[in-house]
Parts: structure tokens; C-alpha cells; sequence
């Protein structure tokens, strides 16, 4: 599957909503509407898992990852992220 296009929410101060599922057949995002779904191989241990949706997020909404600031959610499925300008 093709890591679905998100650059329409690549907005300057935007929050970004997203559930992670970890230790996942295969890295992969999946939209359906407004909610997100991020999927990553890696294990929830020291962030490892938190680093790899980032890496996933930035390249679906086209920006660097040092674009993307973790707002809540470090430890949680459910993670809140900004854009920054």
C-alpha cells in the first residue's frame, strides 16, 4: 500500500491527531476522514517506536521531520503532534 498523501494538513501550527499501533506487520499510515492511523514495526521501547511515526508522518505530509513537535501522547497510542513554521 502507498503511504497516503497528507500534504492538504501540512498547515503552519496544525495539530495532527494520530493513533499508533507498534510492533505492526509493516510500516504504514492509513486515513479514513479525520482520523489517521499510523502503524510501525518498531517496539513502543525509548521512544524508538514514537521516532519511526514521525519519520512515517513528516514524508506523508511532505515536510522535514524537525517540522513536527510530539505535543501529548509520548508514552500513549494516541499521539498529538504540531507543524511548526
Amino acid at each position: 500500500m502507498k503511504t497516503p498523501n497528507l500534504s492538504d494538513l501540512a498547515q503552519p501550527g496544525a495539530l495532527i491527531a494520530v493513533r499508533v499501533t507498534p510492533k505492526a506487520s509493516r510500516n504504514r499510515i492509513e486515513r479514513d476522514g479525520a482520523d489517521i492511523r499510523v502503524y510501525v514495526t518498531t517496539v513502543p521501547e525509548g521512544g524508538k517506536a514514537t521516532a519511526d511515526v514521525v519519520k512515517l508522518l513528516a514524508k506523508a505530509l511532505g515536510i522535514p521531520k524537525t517540522r513536527l513537535a510530539l505535543i501529548r501522547g509520548e508514552t500513549a497510542r494516541d499521539k498529538v503532534f504540531r507543524i511548526d513554521p
